[in-house]
């Protein structure tokens, strides 16, 4: 397996990777208990309810009859997060007005670990189902987003992250190497946004404009929708308009750490 970008070597520590484990588990299924974490994960029982114990004294797991939910210190920790990625309210205020505005998904995204990590999501009236979460993240080869975020960051960084990434294809139209992303990007810079052409998920389309501080790239803010109502003349006309504006307006009122 290619290493990913931004992993160190070195020594880990077993125990915390289990209590993560743990944690994605109960994230993705609240209620599930100590046998099947167990089964799941490959550890004894006994291993899995000291893990258990220790994290339900830490107060970030509460147990429910039989199993266990995170708890809500995650919502504080949540938003604490947030708050440290720049002025979170002027980002949701910008993505929320466009998703109203235009009727579809809007999304702020930032790079982190070489993905693309959604910071906020917004969806319009006539919004249609993707992927994405708020907290989760999707390649950068195959996303509007992260093809307009790379477009953007320093040359050394751009070819450790594509070294890094193994293109496995989405659709028919997903990027499938290094190569090809390059050309891409490059594309990208010359007309100062980003579009996914049904490359991510089959039957969607995306346009993406670039949320920078002088040369920094500080993320992006895109729109989402079936190809059916962005067509080739809205998608580089209208929608660009709007993901531009909306990409000033979080530049001019937002600093970042």
């Amino acid at each position: 397996m290619t290493p990913h970008p931004n992993e160190r070597s070195g020594r880990t520590i077993r125990s915390v990777q289990i209590a993560f484990n743990i944690l994605d588990l109960i994230q993705d299924e609240s209620g599930i208990g100590v046998t099947r974490i167990a089964n799941e994960l490959g550890h004894s029982k006994s291993t899995v309810h000291s893990h258990l114990r220790t994290l339900e004294e830490r107060r970030v797991i509460v147990r429910t009859g039989d199993g266990y939910r995170l708890s809500l210190r995650f919502l504080d920790t949540a938003n604490h997060v947030r708050e440290q990625v720049g002025n979170y309210d002027v980002v949701r205020k910008e993505v929320d007005s466009l998703a109203e505005q235009t009727g579809e998904i809007v999304q702020f995204g930032i790079e982190e670990h070489g993905q693309v990590s959604y910071l906020h999501k917004a969806r319009g009236a006539n919004a249609v189902e993707t992927r994405s979460r708020v907290g989760t993240q999707q390649p950068m080869y195959s996303t509007s987003l992260g093809k307009t975020i790379l477009a953007f960051m320093p040359t050394e960084r751009v070819e450790e992250i594509a070294a890094a990434m193994d293109y496995t294809p989405r659709t028919e139209n997903t990027i499938t190497s290094a190569e090809e992303l390059f050309e891409d990007l490059d594309v990208i810079r010359e007309r100062g946004y980003g579009i996914d052409d049904e490359e991510n998920i089959n039957g969607l389309r995306c346009v993406s404009a670039p949320v920078k501080n002088d040369e920094t790239i500080l993320g992006a803010v895109s729109i989402t929708g079936p190809s059916s109502r962005f067509t080739e003349d809205r998608l580089h006309g209208e929608l660009v308009d709007y993901v531009q504006s909306a990409a000033n307006v979080i530049e001019l009122n937002t600093k970042f750490s």
